[in-house]
């Protein structure tokens, strides 16, 4: 069973950028926009990007593992969307896609709370 509603595979679906929160070694929050996808076969999320295991989210990520990735929008006049996914981040230098793909360095978020707003009668 996911830990996703399908209202909130939805919107993870039509959605792209999110903000990822890692704690830097001084223990203040690090919070940068990013790209991530959905990883159906194991129910997580995964973030990678160019030279990704060389970033500050990583090597926070690798010494802390507690991250949260938040997916969100507004849509006019005023009506505030969001899927906040917090979690524990697997640093990986050499992870492969469920086909076997090599998919290179990347976080992977597995889900303890996910949360949501805005998307219908029934998210919380």
């Amino acid at each position: 069973m996911s830990m996703f509603s399908p209202a909130e595979l939805a919107y993870l679906g039509e959605r792209r950028l999110g903000r990822l929160a890692t704690v830097d070694p001084a223990g203040l929050p690090h919070l940068v926009p990013l790209g991530w996808s959905y990883n159906p076969a194991l129910d997580v999320i995964d973030v990678s990007g160019r030279d990704f295991a060389r970033t500050a989210k990583f090597r926070y990520a690798k010494a802390n593992p507690n991250v949260a990735l938040l997916v969100d929008d507004v849509l006019p006049p005023w009506r505030p969307r969001a899927v906040m996914v917090r979690g524990r981040a697997e640093t990986l230098l050499e992870a492969t896609g469920a086909d076997g793909q090599a998919l290179g360095p990347l976080l992977r978020i597995h889900p303890v709370q996910v949360l949501s707003w805005g998307l219908g009668e029934h998210n919380g």
